[in-house]
Formats: structure tokens, C-alpha cells, sequence
């Protein structure tokens, strides 16, 4: 009897520890297949490249940074654990060029295959529809068929509420419910017969004037300015490709452009602005000022991709005060992000779906 007794009590044994291996298996293949339950890194699921990318990040205002990649979706990082979020979520598309979150608290995703808002809880596809253009030549079919696939490489919400998203097909206003293209109101003044397409940034200064960073061709139209009542472009030397346009305190334009470096733009000229003696011009992507007015720079590739002349650099001086020509290169990786949250780190994406983040001592990386 007491044999019987003892074995029993082993296999039960037996049968717990059989029973917690499965359930660690379980979550051992939980965490690794479905990321969207938390991770402490940014993990490649979806198959993307060695030339994929983090491209865009926002912090919203519960302090959550979100991360749009060329590939794998988004991922938000709520400081502890990144989600991540795919077309099997409701997103459009995996492949996200432009990140924003609107006044109402909502994060707004342009991706490859139009736009999509997450208010919280869930993915609702924004198609870009038009009913009511001024253009009598302009084929309406268009954005009832097409418009889903159009690719938003920039947004922004200005002063008035008003979202403006940069697309393949033109910029396009979103006043609450109501879309409209940009280029088919009429009552602009538009000399210069601007289609903006492919608008890589679009940007709001302090008076209130709309600035449009023209891309790469069929775009390639320079740097934009719409004062509310006429729009007109700038194409010094003839560059029409501008990556990033920032304002620093000083006022002035910061400009990233495709071909010849950092330029600065106080209303009245252009002018080279103190950059990397080692910066190949053409391999620009993008620039960034940050809250304490230094500049920081990234660099795509060097002369050919995948060399070491490309990275991220940090000016040791201010676009107010750029007396000492000094930057220290922090990494020799492709860069194409700067972001900075609200605790002054700085945060970078790269080529490889790469994440990292600077405190201003040391680097930490954030993917696999």
C-alpha cells in the first residue's frame, strides 16, 4: 500500500513538471511568434531586407514612442516593451514612410498603400476621396480606385487643426471629415504651376507659412512656400530635392538637401550652413536641432553603401552660434532617422531595420 501511495505521488510529480515544460514551451513560442504581446526588442517577423529601414518616429502624449519601419509594420515602445502592429492588425501596409499623432490623440500612419488611423483600439483605413474638386479635367474615378495605393511620405497637423498629408499624388487637407487636394483649390495663386508630388516633409513655421520639401522625381519641384495665398518654389542651383526642412531658433530654415549638403535659408538666401568635412553631400538624409539648439546629421551611405563615411553626427554648436566647426561622429551605420523624445535622447534608425538610442553618454540598441 505505502508503494502504491509513493508511486502515485511520483508520477504526479512526473506529470507537473511534463505539464510547466509544455506551458514553457508555449510561451517561449507566444513571445517569439506574436510580438504584439510585448518584447523588449525590435524583432524582425515579417521577412524584410538588409536595406529596410526605421524611417519615422513620434512620441505621444502619454509618452510612447512609435516607430514606422519599411517593412515590419510599427512598433510602439511604451519604455519597457515594444508592440508591434501589421497588416494582420489592420494596419494598410507594412511598409510605413510617415508617422503623426493629431490633436485628438490619435496616430495617423502613411504608408505605402495610403493612410490609417489607430485611435487606441483599432486600425480604420482613410482613402483619400475627393467629391468635390474644382478641376473639371480631373478624373474622379481616380480616387475611388486608386487612392488606397497612393504612398504618403509626409504629414502634419498645423495651427488650425488642419492635417496635410504629402503624397505620390499631390498634397492632399483633411478639415475634419472633408479631403481636399491642394492643388485644385483655385483660389491659390500658383505662378509656378505646382503639382507637389512626392513631398518628402511638409512643415509649419512660427508665422504660420506652409513650407513643402519637394522629392525625388515626378516630384523634384525645390523648396515650397504657401503663405495662404500664393504658393511659389525655390530651386537654387537648380536643386529641386529637399529630405527635411526643419526652422531652428534662430528662425532661419534648416534645409537637408539631396545634392549638396545642409543649407540655411533666412528668408532672403541661401547659404552652405557648417557640416561634417567628411560629409558626402549627396548621401544627406536627414537633420535635426535639438531642444538645446545643437545640430545633429545623418548620412544614408558614404560614397558607395554600406562604407563607413556614412552615420550620425552631433555639432558641438548651435545653428545661433555655429563659431566652432566641430562634430563628433557617434556611429558609422547607414542612418535615415533622428528623433528626439522628451528626455533629450536621441533615437536613430538604420538600414537593416536597426534601432538605437543615444543619452548623450552611451548607445543602446533596440533591435535584433
Amino acid at each position: 500500500m505505502q508503494r502504491y501511495e509513493t508511486m502515485n505521488t511520483f508520477q504526479t510529480i512526473i506529470h507537473i513538471k511534463l505539464l510547466l515544460k509544455r506551458i514553457w514551451i508555449v510561451v517561449i513560442v507566444v513571445l517569439f511568434f506574436f510580438p504584439s504581446f510585448g518584447q523588449t526588442k525590435l524583432f524582425k517577423t515579417q521577412g524584410s531586407g538588409i536595406n529596410d529601414e526605421v524611417f519615422c518616429a513620434v512620441q505621444d502624449k502619454s509618452g510612447n514612442l512609435w516607430f514606422g519601419t519599411t517593412g515590419e509594420g510599427a512598433y510602439r515602445y511604451d519604455g519597457k516593451l515594444f508592440t508591434q502592429f501589421t497588416v494582420k492588425d489592420g494596419l494598410t501596409s507594412n511598409t510605413i514612410w510617415s508617422v503623426l499623432e493629431d490633436k485628438a490623440g490619435n496616430i495617423w500612419f502613411g504608408t505605402d498603400y495610403g493612410t490609417c488611423r489607430y485611435n487606441g483600439k483599432s486600425f480604420i483605413p482613410v482613402p483619400f476621396t475627393v467629391t468635390n474638386s474644382n478641376n473639371l479635367s480631373l478624373n474622379k474615378s481616380f480616387y475611388k480606385d486608386a487612392s488606397a495605393k497612393n504612398e504618403v511620405w509626409s504629414m502634419m497637423q498645423d495651427k488650425s487643426g488642419i492635417i496635410w498629408f504629402g503624397t505620390r499624388e499631390g498634397v492632399f487637407c483633411l478639415n475634419g471629415k472633408i479631403f481636399t487636394r491642394f492643388s485644385d483649390n483655385l483660389s491659390v495663386i500658383n505662378k509656378d504651376g505646382l503639382h507637389l508630388k512626392m513631398v518628402d516633409c511638409i512643415l509649419e513655421d512660427k508665422n504660420g507659412i506652409i513650407w513643402f520639401a519637394s522629392g525625388m522625381p515626378p516630384g523634384y519641384e525645390g523648396l515650397c512656400r504657401y503663405d495662404g495665398k500664393m504658393i511659389q518654389s525655390f530651386k537654387p542651383k537648380n536643386e529641386g530635392w529637399f529630405r527635411k526642412v526643419i526652422q531652428s531658433k534662430n528662425g532661419n530654415l534648416l534645409l537637408a538637401t539631396r545634392r549638396y549638403g545642409v543649407w540655411s535659408y533666412d528668408g532672403n538666401s541661401f547659404t552652405d550652413f557648417n557640416q561634417p568635412e567628411e560629409l558626402v553631400r549627396g548621401s544627406l538624409f536627414s537633420i535635426l536641432e535639438d531642444r538645446a539648439g545643437n545640430l545633429w546629421i545623418a548620412s544614408d551611405y558614404g560614397k558607395n553603401e554600406g562604407d563607413t563615411l556614412g552615420g550620425l553626427w552631433h555639432s558641438n554648436f548651435s545653428a545661433t552660434n555655429s563659431e566652432v566647426k566641430s562634430y563628433t561622429k557617434i556611429i558609422n551605420k547607414e542612418v535615415n532617422l533622428i528623433f528626439e523624445d522628451k528626455d533629450n535622447n536621441i533615437w536613430f534608425g538604420t538600414r537593416g531595420t536597426g534601432l538605437y538610442r543615444y543619452n548623450r553618454k552611451s548607445l543602446t540598441k533596440f533591435s535584433e
